[in-house]
């Protein structure tokens, strides 16, 4: 009898379960003009987060702000490129970890709206797509062109077997999924590429969840980026008329919610570029006035992150402009995870539409101010060639480029010899302007100078017949946006010296982010010593030291003031770029979880162009984001 009683009561449980899962649902009711989450009215208030951003010990902390500042989702992009570095490899482990941030998310009571590309513009180095896809020379992004389509769905099939598990249908927290990203932005308008993407991600993740599009405010951007089944969605700012934008998706989506998919709190910087800032009062106004109107709104960004190591991306309008490290954004939660007063002001005004959760909110991280370390020169690129490029070079009459040296990011060497006497100055030019993005000249290891895209096409060198000519070349990010995201790397066309093309050619690939991952250069060089000095120099140089921590460790920022033009690690991890002689930027966010509180944590800096006298650093409890340095 009593095991009879047992078998009812989990007959019963079971039961019950499977009607709370049925209950679970996530749609649009079109002729009430609103969204229903378990088959009541339901308005989002949202923003937008990029894991890939921010240090995944931080994930935990930034959601927990979200949620307490009264958001009830997030938005979240998932790079591909972050996911699949090299064709067929996958990676989501660690800071890469998609489902952990989803669990992350559920545990704190954020829904999530997920934009999985392929395409996420961003800011983010090619938009997202993998740069791998241009070891193709005739691909054709974001069309139905058969290469990419075969990439994509390759991909498709991968990441969206991992999420379909985290619909809200399913017992998850994801209720609405993107199909591609701002496609009415793109030259191409292919609707059957559109298609073919509606297809994959209906057939991996079932027709019952919500699939959106979002498109800029214009008609063009709506005509070519809206899909009939794919939900429509806008984006705009405080500077866009809120009636007329919500009245122009209206002749595009009739019926359903009004939806602002990226309500924009703040703004990306360029190098050379004054920080970006957007007004606190147009920012908490305008999300009044939407939500007071029914619409479902997403803040994109609430908060930025940084572009840690290479990821940045950049933009080619009218010129080759580079996104700086910081992601800062000016958004409600600062680069550091900060509240600001955006973030209070915001709070303000959702209390007015929603409960917001009881208590206070968490407060900003601890800093700290660590102050100078010198550093000591470790030697010229050209110099450590054995060291950083363990493989040696390949010999080509021409020039490759870094796709076709299957070496996506960082940085390449070119050698060559000089092909006769040169002992007046004369001039290296590329014709083509093909420097993508920037090339450090040297002769015999003495620095010649700097040729950059779109802005300095010629150097003058000397030298004699048979020197050593290097060409250090930088790749500063892949354009995000438009229609020149095919955007290949390193020398792309011939060089001219004088009356000379340069041929016969010896490309290094440089390792240089595993070799320092690695330990080098302090686990080589016994004699490097915290506090010794150097003379400065020219040319691209690396340069050492160690910061030993008075304490525990906490967030930091290191301002490179004096230096010109480079790259920083500590501990391994590659901080980003810093530029102060460019700006604004002026200071690296450094994550107090780097850090050891015990052991020596090792800097390692890499100067492009010219070092300061002093050959020091500075590690401040605030960032400096608004600042263009006079140079030493």
């Amino acid at each position: 009898m009593k095991s009879n009683i047992v078998f009812v009561f989990v007959s019963l449980c079971s039961a019950v379960m499977n009607v709370l899962a049925d209950e679970r649902s996530f749609s649009i009711d079109y002729k009430n003009n609103r969204f229903l989450k378990d088959g009541k009215p339901f308005q989002y208030i949202s923003g937008s987060i990029h894991y890939s951003r921010v240090p995944r010990c931080y994930w935990k902390d930034r959601l927990l702000k979200m949620y307490m500042t009264g958001l009830n989702a997030v938005q979240v992009y998932v790079p591909w490129n972050f996911h699949e570095p090299v064709q067929g490899i996958y990676k989501f482990e660690g800071d890469r970890d998609l489902e952990y941030f989803l669990d992350l998310a559920n545990q704190t009571g954020l829904l999530v709206i997920l934009r999985p590309g392929p395409y996420i513009c961003a800011e983010w180095d090619m938009g997202g797509l993998p740069a791998w896809l241009l070891q193709n020379p005739d691909i054709i992004l974001r069309s139905s062109d058969s290469d990419y389509l075969h990439a994509v769905s390759n991909w498709t099939a991968v990441l969206l077997t991992k999420v379909r598990s985290w619909l809200y249908q399913r017992g998850g927290n994801i209720i609405s999924v993107q199909v591609e990203n701002e496609y009415g932005s793109y030259f191409a308008c292919d609707y059957n590429y559109m298609r073919h993407l509606h297809k994959l991600f209906r057939f991996f993740l079932g027709e019952d969840v919500v699939l959106f599009t979002t498109d800029g405010n214009t008609d063009k951007e709506l005509v070519c980026g809206t899909l009939e089944g794919l939900y429509a969605t806008i984006d705009f700012g405080t500077d866009t008329n809120v009636t007329t934008a919500f009245s122009r998706l209206r002749r595009f989506e009739p019926h359903g919610p009004l939806v602002n998919s990226e309500f924009y709190t703040g703004w990306l910087d360029h190098w050379g570029d004054r920080h970006a800032s957007v007004n606190i009062q147009n920012v908490s106004t305008m999300l009044g006035h939407m939500l007071s109107m029914g619409a479902s709104v997403n803040m994109y960004m609430f908060e930025g992150g940084t572009n840690f190591g290479y990821w940045n991306g950049a933009d080619d309008d009218t010129r080759f402009r580079s996104v700086v490290t910081s992601y800062d954004y000016d958004a409600p939660l600062s680069e550091a995870g900060d509240p600001t007063d955006k973030l209070l002001a915001i709070r303000e005004v959702i209390k007015n539409f929603r409960e917001i959760p009881s208590g206070p909110l968490p407060p900003a991280t601890p800093k700290m101010a660590y102050g100078f370390v010198n550093l000591q020169k470790i030697g010229n690129i050209s110099g450590l060639l054995d060291t950083l490029s363990p493989q040696g070079p390949v010999q080509s009459q021409h020039l490759l480029t870094f796709e076709e040296m299957k070496q996506y990011y960082g940085f390449m060497l070119y050698r060559t010899k000089l092909p006769q006497d040169l002992p007046s100055a004369t001039p290296l030019i590329s014709p083509a302007n093909g420097i993508h993005d920037r090339a450090y000249v040297s002769v015999n290891g003495v620095y010649q100078g700097v040729m950059e895209r779109d802005v300095t096409l010629v150097v003058n060198v000397t030298g004699r017949l048979a020197d050593q000519l290097d060409i250090l070349v930088e790749n500063m990010g892949r354009v995000n946006f438009g229609s020149k995201i095919s955007d290949r790397k390193g020398l792309l066309g011939n060089l001219i010296l004088g009356n000379d093309v340069l041929t016969d050619w010896l490309i290094y690939s440089l390792d240089i982010d595993e070799v320092i991952h690695s330990g080098w250069p302090q686990s080589m060089r016994k004699d490097i010593r915290s506090g010794s000095e150097t003379d400065g120099g020219s040319g691209p140089t690396v340069y050492s030291g160690t910061l030993q921590l008075p304490g525990p460790a906490h967030d930091t920022f290191i301002r490179c003031h004096g230096w010109t033009k480079g790259q920083v690690w500590i501990n391994g991890v590659n901080l980003g770029r810093y530029w102060p002689q460019r700006g604004p930027q002026q200071t690296l966010y450094v994550p107090g979880p780097l850090l050891s509180s015990t052991l020596p944590n090792n800097i390692t800096l890499l100067e492009l162009e010219e070092a300061p006298q002093h050959s020091r650093v500075l590690f401040m409890d605030r960032p400096l984001l608004n600042t263009t340095a006079a140079p030493p």
